[in-house]
């Protein structure tokens, strides 16, 4: 049973700033807890599983932050987790929904915990609890920022695939340039690196839908491998004009799903050939199953997204449920590129558990997530500590 439930917020290794037309990506300065990841220890049954989250509000379409996260685990979630076993996710789901609605980061990080506890206390790997090993080998995405200079992005573009074997790429889209603009950047990006990569474009909910069918007219002699998001994310009608009219390029929801009743609406509507999830905003490995089965009867792909910067917790929870998956269910590449010592080591592991070769990654064998924390490390990083006992 759960005896008691840590959660620390933790420093980076480096400050990380993006852009995309939804607003801005960052880490936030040393030492401002606003920007930085929330790890949750959960304790029970002489194991501990760990679970990390890096909430990415401010300045994004998701509304948890940092301080709301820790206010839920430590004041409502944790509290109903005391004396529960870890494996009773959907009592769980059910006691947090009575209590306090949403706060999907929140439930995703504790999620998380619990998963990596249950399969530490069974001796096995989390994708085994959540169906199998299907695909131990995972592709990684890179995620390449919006800039204004072109020059930038490219760079950032074969950096990822000559440095790191990456072979799927997403270019952020509808800066200020506009979709002209995004013509241009796929076409250079396209040239430099030739036909064998793939290469997605992701405008944020950037364009509206006269500007998304005028793109990809444009585009039609660029290979474009999909595009994520082009509109507003309540706007399905759109969504499924732009879906008729694709030529064949799947249309991909991110900023669209973040509830098991969008995941039926989109299918519904059938607006997308691919559901984008990020744990973060779904809630977590729970959550995603039953969206997974909901893309399933609508026979739309799965797409595994969040950047989880420098946090291999974070990026080993996307890894397990994209291993879970045959691969005709799965769309693409998993996105946790940052994860993986590309822009900076997780600085509370003693040794990485996943390593990015040739572009892809294998899943940890190890019980649990298969990540281990370094207790002195994660101390060294802390900025700050809370503790949910009976």
């Amino acid at each position: 049973m759960i005896d008691r439930i840590e959660v620390f917020v933790t420093e980076l290794p480096t400050r990380i700033q993006r852009t995309f037309s939804s607003g801005s990506y960052d880490t936030g300065a040393p030492q401002d807890l606003l920007g930085k990841p929330v790890l949750v220890a959960i304790h029970g049954g002489g194991a501990v599983g760990y679970g990390q989250i890096r909430p990415i509000s401010p300045g994004h379409f998701v509304a948890d932050t940092v301080h709301s996260v820790v206010a839920a685990i430590t004041e409502i979630y944790g509290p109903l987790l005391l004396g529960r076993h870890p494996s009773e996710f959907e009592a769980v789901q059910a006691a947090f929904d009575d209590r306090l609605a949403g706060n999907p980061a929140a439930r995703a990080v504790l999620d998380s915990a619990l998963h990596d506890l249950w399969g530490k206390q069974l001796g096995v790997p989390v994708a085994r609890l959540l169906g199998g090993v299907s695909q131990p080998v995972i592709p990684i995405e890179w995620s390449v920022s919006m800039a204004a200079d072109q020059g930038k992005m490219l760079a950032e573009a074969e950096r990822a695939v000559h440095q790191f074997g990456i072979r799927v790429l997403c270019l952020k889209a509808a800066g200020k340039g506009g979709w002209r603009q995004d013509v241009r950047n796929l076409e250079m990006v396209r040239k430099a690196l030739g036909p064998d990569i793939v290469i997605g474009v992701d405008p944020n909910t950037g364009w509206t839908l006269a500007e998304t069918l005028a793109f990809l007219a444009a585009v039609r002699d660029f290979d474009l491998g999909y595009l994520e998001q082009p509109v507003e994310r309540r706007d399905l009608r759109a969504l499924a004009t732009i879906r008729a009219q694709a030529g064949g390029v799947p249309v991909m929801a991110d900023e669209s799903l973040f509830t098991l009743a969008d995941a039926f609406a989109l299918a519904e509507a059938r607006a997308v050939d691919v559901f984008c999830i990020k744990h973060y905003k779904v809630g977590g490995l729970s959550a995603a199953r039953k969206i997974a089965a909901v893309a399933e009867a609508a026979n739309i792909k799965l797409n595994l997204g969040g950047l989880a910067v420098t946090s291999q917790l974070e990026a080993a929870a996307s890894a397990h449920f994209h291993a879970a998956f045959p691969d005709r269910r799965m769309f693409g590449a998993a996105e946790f590129a940052f994860a993986l010592d590309t822009v900076g080591p997780d600085p509370l592991l003693t040794e990485p558990a996943l390593v990015l070769k040739h572009g892809a990654v294998k899943l940890p064998e190890a019980p649990g997530l298969g990540v281990a924390v370094d207790a002195k490390a994660l101390d060294r990083h802390t900025i700050h500590r809370a503790v949910v006992t009976p």
